[in-house]
């Protein structure tokens, strides 16, 4: 028996790294798939349907069930026939996993609009495209057990220097996952964040330059296969009773984020006089900000 029998699952940037990785796990968990991947480089260039085709005959070799789709997730007409061949292939939708996404990185003073529109189209109006078909077709459908899994990135949750474009689309996910989460549990859906940690196409370039983790293909802490294993909990029917946080997974390790929470505050009675305020902020904020982002500790 496995882990996700019986169950309909749509991965969208399923053709390669963790995609990839998540939808073959997926198919011999027993869940049925539909890998979705436009087939582009990192920038978004050159579509090809051989990753996705490549995934599917995996899958279908191991005696899985899986099809190929390569719909641009920007695209709002694409991506209904995403979720409708799901429910036509496979009679039904159960689990919806946003990994698509592309990066054209830059300092945000020399960003171009064109770098900024492509990377928020790809990563956040593409998990919504998806996002709003199926949970349409939940609505209509209620009494199942579904899921939503949104990728997002410590690029967001920490701040890049160098994705301003790439950190506002994950954090703009991160808002949409947490609404979702708020309007959907009427017709059974949850709808959670995941933050992987693994060497993909995209972590490549970090490959002896990051001081925080060994950034190669010869460990095995940062496999794509490590962050797996949280994704299968979350696409099962066992995790219903989380729903609206950000989980995160890989590099041997996987936790839970907190949720936004005030930490400490100030009051007044009335209306604040402006040099009060300000010694207020002071005296109570600042002993109390911890830096776990080190792009934030500031410079001695």
């Amino acid at each position: 028996m496995g882990k996700l029998d019986g169950r309909v699952a749509v991965i969208t940037g399923a053709g390669r790294g963790i995609g990839a990785a998540v939808a073959e796990t997926m198919a011999a968990e027993g869940a049925c798939v539909v890998v979705n991947d436009l087939g582009v480089s990192l920038t978004g260039d050159s579509a090809s349907a051989g990753p996705a085709q490549e995934v599917v005959e995996k899958i279908l070799k191991a005696g899985g069930k899986a099809v190929a789709n390569t719909a641009n997730v920007t695209s709002f007409d694409e991506t209904r026939e995403l979720i409708q061949t799901a429910v036509r292939e496979f009679g039904r939708l159960d689990v919806l996993v946003n990994v698509a996404g592309i990066i054209r990185d830059g300092l945000v003073w020399k960003l171009t609009e064109e770098q900024w529109d492509s990377v928020i189209a790809v990563h956040l109006k593409g998990t919504f495209n998806t996002t709003r078909h199926a949970s349409e077709w939940w609505r209509d459908n209620r009494g199942g057990q579904y899921r939503i899994i949104n990728f997002v990135s410590g690029s967001g949750l920490y701040g890049s220097p160098v994705q301003p474009n790439y950190a506002a689309a994950k954090m703009g996910i991160v808002g949409l996952t947490f609404s979702c989460a708020n309007s959907l549990g009427q017709y059974g859906v949850t709808a959670n964040c995941v933050a992987p940690v693994a060497f993909t196409r995209m972590t490549e370039s970090l490959q002896g330059k990051s001081t925080l983790m060994n950034y190669s293909p010869d460990n095995p802490r940062i496999s794509t296969a490590n962050v797996v294993p949280p994704v299968i909990y979350l696409a099962s029917e066992r995790s219903a009773w989380l729903n609206g946080r950000i989980v995160q997974c890989g590099n041997g390790r996987i936790g839970l984020f907190a949720n936004p929470v005030i930490t400490r505050e100030v009051v007044t009675d009335g209306v604040w006089e402006m040099d009060t305020a300000f010694a207020e902020m002071e005296s109570a904020f600042q002993e109390a900000i911890l830096y776990p982002n080190p792009f934030a500790r500031p410079k001695s």
